[in-house]
């Protein structure tokens, strides 16, 4: 432990946070404060790893300490994939970098060309990706819409202008515009 290390009160944690664990960054995907009886309560926290993108739960104890990340948020720009390399481009400086798909994770799903991301970066290295919370994409292939069918809870499959495979209520046409879910991968609504 270098002297600029900081160390975090467990209780400043919030959604969204950063710290370090053993090498591995970790942002809190949830922050739950347990109270107990008398005296100390526990903090419990759904933690995602930024390396792997797995999700753990982790228990504290309220004044533990943990090692804060130093990380920066970065807007970048994608690109194109060459096979297992995603490159992006600064919008501020038009320097052009390359990511790893182990980095991008499951989010690699939803990038199209242009689309402005957030990279998480920790000294020199891309530690992931932060999506915007949904996404527009363009229906290229589908079943046929059935005539008259406007009930919004009969679903078929549709595959968007990226790739994407996503259930779209049957309705929904090929060109027609839809907003998904990048968190679930889900439908959220048609878009005019």
């Amino acid at each position: 432990m270098t002297g600029r290390d900081m160390a975090l009160n467990v209780t400043e944690l919030r959604n969204g946070a950063y710290f370090k664990e053993g090498g591995n960054i970790l942002q809190v995907v949830t922050y739950e404060h347990v109270k107990m009886g008398r005296g100390s309560g526990t903090i419990k926290l759904k933690v995602k790893n930024i390396r792997t993108g797995s999700v753990v739960e982790k228990t504290f104890i309220t004044g533990a300490r943990v090692e804060e990340a130093d990380v920066v948020k970065k807007k970048a720009q994608f690109l194109y994939r060459d096979n297992d390399i995603f490159n992006f481009m600064d919008p501020v400086s038009f320097e052009q970098f390359s990511i790893p798909s182990q980095v991008i994770g499951e989010g690699a799903k939803y990038l199209k060309d242009g689309l402005e991301v957030i990279l998480i970066v920790s000294g020199e290295e891309a530690m992931g990706v932060e999506l915007p919370m949904s996404l527009v994409y363009t229906i290229s292939e589908t079943g046929p819409g059935e005539k008259g069918n406007s009930v919004s809870n009969v679903f078929k499959e549709a595959v968007l202008d990226n790739g994407l495979v996503v259930k779209v209520p049957m309705f929904m046409n090929i060109g027609e515009k839809v907003k998904v879910d990048t968190r679930s991968g889900e439908y959220i609504e048609r878009v005019k």
